[in-house]
C-alpha cells in the first residue's frame, strides 16, 4: 500500500504563489507518474498535471506558464508551484500517484487540498 499526505494551499490572494507538497510513503513499491488534479464545486475532476517518472509533463491549458510540476524521486514527493493564481483556479487539488507494489500497478489518490484564491 502507499499512502499520499498532500500539504499547502489554503486561502491565498489572486497573484499568490503557494506551493502544493505530496509524499508517497509505504513499503515495497516504485513510483511512475505523478500528477495533480483538481475539483471545482460541482465539476468533474480534471487534470492540471502531470509528470512521468522520465520527467516528461503534461500541462492543462489553464495553467501552462503559471504552475510548475516537479519531482523529488529521492523522497517521494511531487510538488507544485503555482504562479499568478487566478480565482477561477479555486478548487480541490488531488495529488494522484501510479505506482508498482509487488509486480502490480495501482492508482492512488491523495486527501485533496483546498485552494481559495481571493480577488
Amino acid at each position: 500500500q502507499v499512502q499520499l499526505v498532500e500539504s499547502g494551499g489554503g486561502l491565498v490572494q489572486a497573484g499568490g504563489s503557494p506551493r502544493l507538497s505530496c509524499a508517497a510513503s509505504g513499503s515495497s513499491f516504485s513510483i511512475n507518474a505523478m500528477g495533480w488534479y483538481r475539483q471545482h464545486a460541482g465539476k468533474q475532476r480534471e487534470l492540471v498535471v502531470d509528470i512521468t517518472s522520465g520527467g516528461s509533463t503534461n500541462y492543462a491549458d489553464s495553467v501552462k506558464g503559471r504552475f510548475t510540476i516537479s519531482r523529488d524521486n529521492a523522497k517521494n514527493t511531487v510538488y507544485l508551484q503555482m504562479n499568478s493564481l487566478k480565482p477561477e483556479d479555486t478548487a480541490v487539488y488531488y495529488c494522484k500517484v501510479k505506482a508498482r507494489v509487488r509486480g502490480y500497478e495501482y492508482i492512488y489518490w491523495g486527501q485533496g487540498t483546498q485552494v481559495t484564491v481571493s480577488s
